[in-house]
């Protein structure tokens, strides 16, 4: 079995009495998509906080492509190629959506700041960043402004975000949040694809999303880990079955 990409033992973390992480563990593996679900309020997004960096957790090891990166913040893990999509929308929202992906092309190619107008005429910049928008559905869309974008287009302008920034690995938080069935329907076929460029960690309450694209899924409620195991393991679990799908024993 290939070594995980991500793998996060023992994590914890705690706000006064209330527990949100209760001793974590779940790794994440080459080529595949790992489901993190549960109910409001079960931990997800804390979780998801720690291991970009944003939150610091009380104990554990969070190791990313081998390496202990639990003393590094947000920009040092990006930079290593932890990408990440944000439950509330993270852009620059006066800027169009070209050029907030041309900034983090900009990024990637660790270049210096330069006036507006020479970095739009820069084809360095504009091909690749025309190339994750063409890839993520949003070409047609690349000079609006990501204010003007709808919710469900902000999100896709994200992940064509940390396609540009070259990401080893995927943490998306709900992706699917805000968008009808038409737009849900194409953002997982394309995320089924793009788990053969780089392994996502998925957090999301579409079950049939869910269902369709998860290799593994984890559940937590109340911060601990009840479970993890393919859909079918999943779906047929009893814990699962009453902690989380609502169903009795």
């Amino acid at each position: 079995m290939a070594e995980p990409i991500l793998d996060i033992r023992n994590l914890n973390k705690s706000f006064g009495a209330l527990k949100a992480t209760d001793n974590v563990s779940l790794d994440l593996r080459p080529g595949e998509i790992h489901a993190l679900i549960g109910p409001n309020g079960a931990g997800k997004s804390t979780l998801i906080h720690q291991i970009a960096g944003s939150l610091r957790p009380g104990s554990g090891t969070i190791r990313f492509l081998g390496r202990d990166i639990g003393a590094l913040g947000v920009p040092e893990r990006t930079r290593l190629g932890l990408g990440r999509t944000f439950q509330i929308s993270s852009l620059a929202p006066d800027y169009s959506a070209l050029r907030n992906v041309m900034l983090a092309v900009q990024a990637r190619q660790g270049t210096s700041f330069r006036f507006v107008k020479a970095v739009m005429r820069d084809r360095s910049l504009r091909d690749p960043a025309l190339e994750a928008l063409e890839r993520v559905g949003l070409a047609e869309r690349a000079h609006v402004s990501a204010a003007e974008l709808s919710h469900g287009e902000r999100r896709q302008l994200e992940i064509a975000i940390a396609l540009a920034l070259g990401s080893k690995a995927f943490l998306l938080d709900e992706p699917m949040a805000g968008m009808g069935p038409e737009g849900s329907k194409a953002l997982t076929t394309f995320l089924d694809g793009l788990r053969a460029e780089a392994p996502i960690l998925l957090v999301e309450h579409d079950m049939d999303a869910v269902f369709a694209l998860a290799d593994r899924i984890s559940v937590l409620v109340y911060g601990r880990v009840i479970a993890t195991g393919t859909v079918e393991e999943i779906r047929h679990n009893p814990d699962v079955r009453q902690a989380y799908l609502g169903e009795e024993g």
